[in-house]
């Protein structure tokens, strides 16, 4: 989330109702010059400590995996249909971590801290010892662009085969008392069977985001439009809607998912799914073959995920240095892992000493400033230490046009299967 307040960076001010009350003569300038929508990058705007959130961008990447039972089941399904299904429950279980979990424990909507370059967040989520077999699924993160800001991931359970590798950047704009934000990026989901045979390819498109309540001094999110889970002879689309739509409730979703035709994909036709994303939702069982689905049979339907009951684990951060290793601090992290880089602004945040947290971002903000100019005068630039950029994603491209994606094309971020000794 941004903090889109008005056309020039937010200086501190004495309340959050002085930011509320910009926002507002934003939209007033705005409608006075006859426009209904600004559509400048507000991205970048600097935002006051008290409406931000203790968390960097580079920790929201471990979202996806909150629940890493449903990520591992994905492996275990017995068919390409199932297995979409499976891919389906997971991704719909991790909306809430990302979008509503915030408001739930910080009152409303914070704007996270706004990572540097090279930045970087290392974490676990441990096979529990009544399951072994889960597996240990892992999370290597790092900031690989601050202007325009891009985070790029790798999230893999070995045990199982699977990898999910993506990027994400954000657009964002101001309309009608809305901070609309366009997700830019992708996933790509790979599950490699552990018997051998060629690896299943997802493609994972991201929503838009609406982020409202400004008004209200109480900013929520409501995902908007459309996105789609693309692979394994199956294409997936989810349409989201707010208030008004469907049901009426706000984080509303309805998922079809159909074979792909010609590509390999055997169901009983199209299965719908729909509910909210933050609480309940449930299943229609496809119709025949040729893709017409059954209109809500009772005995077709049963309760596909329920939110509010599924036991979503925090990731373990990990140092990536380790411990006693030379500049390293006492939890073996390195002066660009996220929790050390921040961990006096977080502090200060937590604890309502705004003073302390602004000096220390400023000084996190100035440092990196100059290590810029520094690069700029030496005619160098900085080294990333895990991932290298490639203008397209071939995987993309294949699995966009089978599900008429735009844009046809989008840059990827390669990783260098370089993780720490520490992520196994």
């Amino acid at each position: 989330m941004t903090d889109a307040v008005g056309e020039v960076s937010v200086c501190v001010s004495s309340s959050l109702a002085a930011v509320l009350k910009r926002s507002r003569q934003y939209q007033q300038h705005s409608a006075a010059r006859g426009r209904r929508s600004s559509n400048r990058d507000l991205s970048s705007l600097t935002a006051p400590p008290f409406i931000l959130s203790p968390v960097s961008l580079t920790e929201f990447p471990a979202y996806w995996c909150e629940h890493p039972d449903i990520f591992a089941a994905i492996a275990d399904a017995p068919s390409d249909e199932s297995r979409a299904l499976a891919v389906l429950k997971w991704f719909i279980c991790t909306l809430k971590g990302q979008y509503t979990s915030r408001n739930e424990s910080m009152g409303s909507e914070k704007k996270p801290l706004n990572p540097v370059l090279g930045e970087l967040f290392y974490g676990h989520w441990p096979a529990p010892s009544t399951h072994p077999s889960q597996g240990t699924t892992t999370l290597l993160v790092e900031q690989v662009s601050h202007h325009p800001p891009i985070t790029a991931y790798v999230i893999e359970n070995k045990s199982k085969g699977l990898r999910l590798v993506g990027h994400n950047a954000q657009k964002t704009s101001f309309s009608a008392g809305s901070i609309i934000v366009k997700q830019i990026g992708h996933a790509i989901l790979i599950y490699t069977p552990s018997g051998g045979g060629a690896p299943t390819e997802y493609l994972l498109t991201l929503p838009k985001l609406r982020i409202d309540g400004l008004w209200y001094g109480s900013p929520y999110i409501e995902l908007a439009e459309t996105s789609h889970i693309i692979g394994g002879g199956f294409v997936t689309s989810i349409e989201y809607k707010g208030k008004g739509y469907f049901s009426g409730k706000s984080h509303t979703f309805k998922a079809s998912v159909t074979p792909a035709p010609g590509l390999g994909g055997h169901g009983a036709g199209e299965h719908v799914v729909e509910g909210t994303w933050h609480e309940q939702s449930t299943f229609t069982k496809g119709g025949p073959a040729k893709g017409h689905a059954r209109k809500g049979k009772p005995e077709d339907q049963a309760i596909f995920h329920d939110v509010t009951n599924d036991g979503k684990k925090e990731v373990t951060a990990l140092g990536g240095l380790g411990i006693g290793v030379e500049g390293a601090d006492e939890e073996g992290r390195g002066e660009l892992e996220t929790r050390r880089l921040w961990g006096a602004v977080a502090r200060g945040i937590r604890e309502g000493d705004f003073e302390t947290a602004s000096r220390e971002k400023g000084g996190i903000e100035n440092d990196q400033r100059q290590r810029r100019r520094d690069e700029l005068a030496a005619n160098t630039t900085y080294q990333l230490k895990h991932f290298t950029r490639e203008d397209a994603d071939p995987v993309y491209e294949r699995l966009a046009r089978l599900g008429k994606v735009a844009p046809a094309s989008e840059e990827r971020w390669v990783f260098g299967e370089n993780a720490p000794g520490v992520l196994g």
